[in-house]
């Protein structure tokens, strides 16, 4: 596959283009996105779905305008779908066929079924869920698919979207209760149409409806996380935010705390996403970032693995070890280190009772417990912290990523950062275990670094943690007195650890 990947998404609404580098065979990350509003379904419902000049001649400068962002960052690879106005435009095979001859730019026509299905591959690969229902309100339709134990099972999409509902109803001069009504009852209508086995507790939001809401839920709830991909709400307790917002007027939409950007469809997405979510039973919802785009992304980038990663690998992960050129590359010594801590958390099991619930935190923290110090060995911990919690985007719940990060920030003697524990304790364990958790990842890293791949294991008996080692352990043995302790014990190190057996200095 190219190294670097050109995805231009045209939509009812907006036009997507994102350029995504591949920095091994799982690693990949986002070096550009642009957006721009082309609206090309303007005016199309009321025509009989025919393109208007207005929306084509947008297209085109958007178009144009991302090839050359794609020359600029010398893409290798371009692929260019177009959703659902495009595709039910009696004119759209003559827009595309047009947009060949003018730009060169080859245009794929897509389904709806196809259109979920991409957003499926994206949100079961970079979401971490295993049964759930994809909901992408576009502007021209509503692309759902439904994911059980990993696998997309089904796809389907409806004939509603925010420009849709937008000009057949809201751009009405009639009273809002009766644009309301007349817009749910069509909505209804098509919903019956989806199969009844698309049922699940667990929603998937993509698009901009949904990027939408579950911002101003962040915003109106104080959450302490500044990352919406991942962030999970429950319906029920924001059930009359969501039910307000189709029935405010256009003046009214800026005390829903929600970006001017979006009131034009809002209302109209909002009404179609709660009719969605009653209609398959959701009880949660789960923000995606990602959609048709990183769909077609890994299309490619998977297409020798039926579209889905291998279970033990994780892209962010793949992609931060890419990147950051961590100093321990050797996978010997980086399972050697996971080792000693996997053994030293189990010793610890009668003191810490948690039955190892952590155990795969633990490990991504010390598989990129040295990524700081690619920046600068100053403060190294530091900048670990700030590269997990931007670049930790993908198969992770924000609860794990809060976790990694903050175990990265542990350095030397604490246990805990009284202030980043604050700030994020609605996200993270209780207390006592961040400690537990901290003792074991700054042990192992001591343990580790001053190690020279000694065979360690451990034992803990009368209030003593023993530490057996056979090779020395002199330059972790300082660290390791100078450690906070979750609780009153001794540790005791038992090391080759002998003087050479010829004179040294005449001694």
């Amino acid at each position: 596959m190219a190294k670097r990947t050109a995805i231009i998404d045209i939509g009812s609404n907006s036009a997507r283009l994102v350029i995504f580098e591949k920095t091994s065979r799982y690693g990949f990350h986002l070096i550009c996105e642009q957006k721009s509003k082309v609206r090309i379904g303007e005016g199309a419902y009321e025509k009989d779905g025919y393109l208007q000049p207005i929306g084509i001649k947008r297209a085109f400068l958007t178009l144009k305008s991302f090839l050359y962002t794609i020359d600029k960052y010398q893409a290798h690879k371009t692929l260019c779908v177009a959703t659902s106005a495009i595709r039910d435009a009696p004119n759209g095979k003559i827009f595309t066929a047009w947009i060949k001859k003018e730009l060169g730019l080859s245009i794929k026509i897509i389904d709806g079924k196809q259109e979920a299905i991409y957003g499926a591959i994206a949100a079961n690969n970079l979401l971490p869920v295993s049964n759930a229902v994809s909901i992408d309100i576009g502007g021209g339709s509503s692309d759902i698919a439904l994911i059980k134990e990993g696998k997309i099972i089904d796809s389907y999409s409806l004939d509603i979207g925010t420009v849709r509902i937008k000009e057949l109803f809201f751009d009405k001069a009639l009273s809002s209760m009766k644009i309301h009504e007349k817009a749910r009852a069509y909505i209804q209508t098509e919903l019956h149409k989806l199969p009844l086995h698309f049922k699940s507790n667990l929603a998937i939001g993509i698009g901009g409806t949904a990027r939408t809401l579950s911002k101003g839920i962040m915003k109106r709830s104080n959450y302490p996380l500044d990352k919406l991909h991942a962030f999970t709400y429950a319906i029920e307790e924001h059930h009359d935010y969501l039910d307000a917002i189709p029935l405010s007027s256009a003046k009214n939409l800026k005390r829903f705390g929600l970006k001017k950007n979006r009131y034009d469809t809002i209302r109209e997405g909002t009404l179609i996403f709660n009719e969605i979510l009653h209609y398959i039973e959701a009880k949660q919802v789960i923000s995606s970032a990602v959609g048709v785009r990183e769909g077609v992304f890994l299309e490619q980038l998977l297409r020798d693995e039926k579209y889905r990663f291998p279970k033990t690998v994780n892209p962010s992960v793949h992609s931060i070890l890419d990147r950051f050129k961590p100093l321990v590359t050797i996978e010997k010594k980086r399972k050697a280190k996971l080792k000693i801590a996997s053994s030293l958390y189990r010793v610890l099991q009668n003191q810490i009772q948690d039955n190892m619930a952590y155990e795969q935190e633990l490990f991504y923290a010390l598989k990129l417990s040295t990524i700081g110090k690619t920046l600068t060995i100053y403060k190294a911990h530091q900048h670990g912290f700030y590269i997990a919690m931007q670049e930790l985007n993908y198969g992770f719940t924000h609860k794990e990523i809060v976790l990694i990060a903050l175990l990265l920030r542990m350095h030397g003697k604490a246990l805990i950062h009284k202030e980043l524990f604050e700030k994020y304790k609605s996200l993270l364990p209780k207390k006592q275990e961040i400690r537990w958790l901290s003792f074991i990842y700054t042990l192992t890293v001591f343990l580790h670094e001053a190690s020279n791949s000694a065979t360690i294991h451990f034992t803990f008996e009368n209030q003593t943690l023993y530490i057996y080692s056979d090779k020395p352990l002199y330059l972790a043995k300082e660290k390791i007195k100078s450690l906070e302790k979750p609780m009153a014990f001794a540790i005791i190190v038992e090391d080759e650890s002998k003087l050479p057996k010829h004179k040294v200095l005449g001694i």
